[in-house]
């Protein structure tokens, strides 16, 4: 059994150290009786686990991972996310030419117009290519 604290103090403490964990030990007289000690814990007296204390937001986060819709949003910002580099790298916006929040706006309305022009045009191609090799 692990537990946080062998003994009630006065003075109630939190146990939460410096690294926002908290630290549950064993007993050393359960350590020694147990038959799986050798595999648990070889180089310590006591089995002693740090758990941090933002843990159940880590379970539910994990828990959110292994659902149908975090899968379909991981996606979805994947493609959010190459546009936006596509939108630095490519067409070297990495950083606005125009002042101020109209200017900003118009700027990147031209560059995301240009980038839908451009997977317009791969969409397009295709059928370009395919009517020209056919024979006539």
């Amino acid at each position: 059994m692990l537990r946080r604290e062998r003994r009630p103090f006065k003075k109630p403490r939190t146990h939460v150290t410096k690294a926002d964990t908290i630290i549950y030990r064993a007993s050393q007289a359960d350590c020694m009786t147990c038959p799986l000690k050798p595999r648990c814990c070889p180089n310590t007296p006591t089995r002693k686990i740090a758990r941090s204390i933002h843990e159940s937001a880590r379970d539910v986060a994990r828990e959110l991972a292994n659902t149908d819709g975090y899968k379909q949003s991981r996606k979805d910002r994947k493609k959010v996310e190459m546009l936006f580099a596509h939108l630095k790298r490519i067409l070297k916006l990495d950083r606005l030419r125009l002042r101020g929040p109209s200017g900003a706006h118009d700027e990147f309305l031209l560059a995301a117009t240009v980038q839908n022009l451009r997977r317009m045009a791969k969409w397009l191609m295709p059928v370009a290519e395919s009517e020209e090799l056919a024979p006539a």
